[in-house]
């Protein structure tokens, strides 16, 4: 306990879509904040961002919430200056937005969902990132970590995620090179199959399977014990690279996925 003891962290897309497990959001504001960290909250529903507040306070936590989209340069800023506000700093932003819908391979998807993918997931972490590194750079340093995916690196049926996600692992090393000696780190973790709610429920709905029936069927793709991963196993990875213990490593591309990922090449 005590790995972000007396930081400020601020998690965007701490809410989740509804469903039957938690998602990669909750799990990491949930985790930081049992670690010591003060949280702010941000999502674009902000009863979702309410609701992770209300849950680590209950906890005996610190956390504020905010609604704001940081697909928009003005929703990026006024996160960051929420969190100055309510934290009294920042030395941790994670960057956990990412949408999909109406994707598909490059012969078959429409521009206007290549257009929406690409804005949220890719131009929303590059401008919450210009939003807080130069509050970082003052302060002497800070963390910066993306959630991107093991999409970024395999795939083929879902070419605007893939584009987006792999555009910001060359975001992160970017940015951690170009902050290193300011102090300022930047890293991404890459989940493979997790079992979260936008990820099981959101497939399920859009098939009419069963939660249980995707469930099942992506677990059976995944090589460390035939199961899929939960959003702790991204909290966990997170919290590593945000807190001290990796005060050495920046432009890190970290695969959380049981081993999918090993198979490539």
């Amino acid at each position: 306990m005590g790995r972000l003891e007396g930081k400020a962290a601020l998690v965007c897309g701490a809410g989740q879509s509804p469903g039957e497990t938690i998602g990669n959001g909750r799990a990491m504001a949930l985790l930081f904040a049992r670690e010591g960290a003060r949280v702010l909250c941000v999502d674009r529903v902000g009863e979702r961002a309410q609701e992770t507040a209300a849950m680590i306070e209950g906890e005996g936590g610190s956390a504020a919430w905010l609604a704001a989209d940081i697909s928009q340069a003005s929703g990026a800023q006024a996160a960051v200056e929420e969190a100055l506000d309510k934290l009294g700093g920042l030395d941790v932003l994670v960057n956990n937005v990412g949408i999909g819908g109406g994707d598909g391979p490059a012969h078959l998807v429409e521009e206007k969902a290549f257009d929406r993918i690409l804005t949220v997931n890719l131009k929303g972490a590059w401008l919450t990132s210009k939003a807080a590194i130069p509050v970082m750079r003052e302060a002497g340093g800070g963390a910066i970590v993306n959630i991107s995916s093991l999409a970024s690196i395999a795939g083929g049926n879902q070419v605007a995620y893939e584009v987006s996600k792999a555009a910001m692992n060359r975001l992160t090393t970017s940015v951690a090179q170009a902050n290193a000696k300011y102090g300022v780190r930047c890293n991404a973790v890459l989940p493979g199959l997790m079992d979260t709610p936008m990820a099981v429920d959101g497939i399920a709905r859009a098939t009419g399977q069963t939660p249980q029936a995707v469930r099942d069927a992506r677990s059976a793709r995944v090589p460390l014990g035939g199961q899929m991963g939960t959003a702790w196993d991204t909290a966990y990875a997170a919290l590593f690279l945000a807190c001290d213990e990796s005060r050495f490593v920046t432009g890190v591309l970290l695969p959380v996925d049981g081993g999918m990922s090993s198979r490539i090449g």
